[in-house]
């Protein structure tokens, strides 16, 4: 294990919703304290589930891809709602999320569920953070990164920094969600804008074999058709040698 011992910081965060200012520090805990591994395997009629790097936990049948799992899902794992699901090989780049689904995942995947008085959305942002993705790096084993895995022992041996109360991690989830679908709805925005350039674009140029555009500004609908012109014309391309051979390229 590339472990190192964990430099002492604040346990107090910078920024503090007003309510809970006066509730105290954080308390250090291991994670083997608040999760722990489920390991059941029934793969009977449920769904399979995939963890991605930016969407983190979604069904397998979304994904934009051939389904490469096995045609034997006997040995896969069963995941349940809340439960966190993490690829073990790429825990170290935040490849984590919390299942809204009943399903099951490849057995390359660790399935863990936290005890009662956690939530787990606050857990899934609090994996995303870099001081804990560093942590996840030192402790994974293998000799390269391309072999580096993060199973449950080394993961429940990383001691994190939690609130207290569990009404302050639902307040950071809930800030951090809301900034999410903020984020969402923003990305739903550019892309339907990217659309509608694409389709303004295929009317404001005519299309092949026509010379006049099928939408034209009102200033220019009386201006004929464009002109067919070959662009060796209309910007012309030589090459010449430098003084030391090497041929570069003009425009002329």
């Amino acid at each position: 294990m590339r472990s190192k011992s964990d430099k002492k910081k604040s346990l107090v965060p910078r920024l503090r919703f007003p309510e809970f200012r006066e509730a105290g520090a954080w308390e250090v805990k291991w994670l083997g304290e608040i999760f722990q591994e489920r390991t059941e395997r029934d793969s009977s009629g449920l769904e399979l589930l995939s963890v991605t790097m930016s969407e983190g936990v979604i069904k397998t049948s979304q994904l934009d891809r051939k389904n490469n799992a096995s045609s034997d899902l006997s040995n896969y794992k069963n995941v349940y709602p809340n439960d966190i699901v993490y690829n073990s090989m790429r825990m170290w780049q935040g490849a984590s999320g919390v299942s809204q689904w009943q399903g099951i995942v490849s057995p390359a995947y660790t399935v863990v569920t936290p005890i009662s008085t956690q939530k787990p959305f606050f857990w899934a942002y609090c994996f995303k953070h870099t001081e804990n993705i560093e942590k996840f790096s030192r402790y994974s084993q293998g000799v390269t990164s391309d072999t580096w895995s993060l199973k449950f022992p080394a993961f429940s041996s990383i001691k994190i920094s939690v609130p207290t109360k569990a009404d302050e991690q639902q307040k950071i989830a809930h800030c951090l969600s809301s900034l999410d679908e903020v984020i969402g709805l923003q990305a739903k925005k550019v892309q339907a804008l990217k659309q509608h350039k694409k389709g303004l674009m295929q009317q404001l140029f005519p299309a092949e074999g026509e010379t006049t555009p099928r939408l034209r500004f009102p200033e220019f609908r009386e201006a004929g058709a464009w002109e067919v012109k070959e662009l060796i014309k209309l910007a012309g391309r030589g090459t010449e040698r430098n003084q030391k051979g090497k041929i570069k390229r003009v425009l002329t």
